[in-house]
C-alpha cells in the first residue's frame, strides 16, 4: 500500500502482466471484448485490468483454444492484465442445480448440460491465462431467507479450500470470495473462513443483486474489517458512481461493473450533473456536449443532437459512442478518487457524488 486517507488505500498490485494501480475499475469483456468497443480504445482510456468471464469462454471458443492463441492476454488483445471471473453469477442467474461437487446448468449457446466444478473452474482458468483467478463460489439472489445465505455461504467455503487445493499456477493470482447477503453476521462469518485459507487476494461477491445501497455498503463494512489489510479487496458486480466512491472510502481497492457500458447501450450518460438520458427529446438539434466539463472523445466532437438523432435510427453507433464517454467517465471518477486519498479529501469528494449519485429509498 502507498497511501492511505481513513480506511481509504492508494496502491499497488503486482501481477505478471506488470503492476497496476489501485483504485481500479474493470470494463467488463464477458466474452472477450467489451461490446461495440475495439479492446485498443479500452485501453487508451487507461484501463489497466479487463474482466472477462470464464464460464462463457469456456463454453465458446473454449479454454484449449485460447491457450493455443497464447492465453487470454494475446486472444483479447489487450495491452494490459485479466480477470476471469469464475462463473457462480452465471450459476445463479440461470438457475443452475447446485450440489456439494458442483453446479450443473444448461449451456446458454447450444442447449446441451454442462456441470462445473470447482477443480474445473480453477483449471480452466489456469489454462486460460487469466493474471487473476477466481474461485467457484455460490451466489444468492436478494432478499432471501437466513437459511439459504447459510447454506450457501457454507457451500462456497468448501468450493473454496477445494479450489485452493488444486491451484497449481504460483504466477497466476487467486482470489477468495466472500458471502453471506446483507447479513453482517454471515458476512463475517463467511471472511474468517475465507481469509483462513491465505488466498491471494479477497473478493466480496453476491451484492448488487437487488439490496438497496444502504444495505450494499453494510455488508462491504461487514466484511473489509475481517480482510488482511496486505492484500487487495475487490467488490464484484458494484459500479455505480455513488457505490464506488463509498466503497473506495471504506478500503475497497477494485471494482468492476457491465452498468456503464450496458446502460450506455440504452442510451443513458454518466455525466458530472448525474444521468442523463439522450433519448429525452430536449437534446434533439442541440449542439452541446452531453458534458461540458468531459474531455473525452466523445464530448469533444459530438454533439448531444447528433447522439439523440443516432440513438433512435442508429442504436449500435449511439451505443459505441456512449460507451467511450461512459468508461471515460468511470475512469476520471477513478482518477479523482486517487488524488483525493492522496490530498486526503476523500471525505469530500465522497460528499460530491452523494449529492448527485444517491439513490432514495
Amino acid at each position: 500500500m502507498l497511501q492511505s486517507s481513513g480506511a481509504a488505500r492508494r496502491g499497488r498490485l503486482s501481477l505478471r502482466s506488470g503492476v497496476v494501480e489501485t483504485p481500479l475499475f474493470m470494463p467488463v469483456a464477458t466474452r472477450g471484448m467489451v461490446r461495440l468497443l475495439p479492446t485498443q480504445v479500452v485501453a487508451e482510456l487507461g484501463y489497466q485490468v479487463l474482466l472477462s468471464n470464464t464460464y462463457h469462454l469456456m463454453l465458446r471458443p473454449g479454454a484449449k483454444v485460447i491457450a493455443e492463441m497464447g492465453g487470454l492476454n494475446a486472444f483479447t488483445g489487450f495491452a494490459g492484465a485479466s480477470l476471469t471471473d469464475s462463473g457462480g453469477f452465471q450459476i445463479m442467474s440461470l438457475g443452475a442445480t447446485i450440489t456439494t461437487e458442483g453446479a450443473r446448468f444448461r449451456n446458454v449457446y447450444d442447449g446441451s448440460w454442462v456441470t462445473l466444478t470447482p477443480e474445473e473452474a480453477v483449471s480452466t482458468q489456469e489454462m486460460i491465462g487469466a493474471d487473476i483467478a477466481m474461485v467457484l463460489d455460490v451466489c444468492t439472489k436478494l432478499p432471501n431467507d437466513r437459511g439459504v445465505l447459510e447454506r450457501n455461504l457454507d457451500l462456497t467455503s468448501v468450493w473454496a479450500e477445494r479450489s485452493r487445493s488444486v491451484h497449481n499456477d504460483d504466477t497466476q493470482r487467486l482470489f477468495g470470495i466472500v458471502q453471506g447477503g446483507v447479513d453482517s453476521e454471515l458476512r463475517a462469518v463467511s471472511a474468517k473462513a475465507i481469509v483462513g485459507l491465505d488466498f491471494d487476494g479477497y473478493a466480496i461477491g453476491g451484492l448488487a443483486v437487488g439490496e438497496s445501497q444502504d444495505s450494499t455498503l453494510d455488508a462491504i463494512r461487514a466484511t473489509v474489517s475481517y480482510l488482511p489489510p496486505d492484500r487487495p479487496r475487490y467488490l464484484m458486480g458494484v459500479g455505480d458512481p455513488y457505490l464506488l466512491a463509498h466503497g473506495v472510502a471504506l478500503g475497497v481497492d477494485m471494482f468492476d461493473c457491465v452498468a456503464p457500458t450496458r446502460i450506455a447501450r440504452h442510451g443513458t450518460a454518466l455525466t458530472q450533473q448525474g444521468p442523463l438520458r439522450v433519448k429525452g427529446w430536449g437534446n434533439r438539434g442541440l449542439d452541446e456536449p452531453l458534458d461540458a466539463d468531459c474531455n473525452c472523445r466523445v464530448c469533444q466532437s459530438t454533439s448531444r443532437g447528433l447522439l439523440h438523432h443516432l440513438i433512435h435510427v442508429d442504436a449500435q453507433s449511439a451505443g459505441a459512442l456512449l460507451s467511450v464517454h461512459n468508461l471515460s467517465f468511470q475512469a476520471r471518477l477513478i482518477s479523482r478518487l486517487r488524488g483525493a486519498i492522496e490530498d486526503h479529501t476523500i471525505d469530500e469528494l465522497v460528499a460530491n457524488v452523494d449529492s448527485i449519485w444517491r439513490r432514495s429509498g
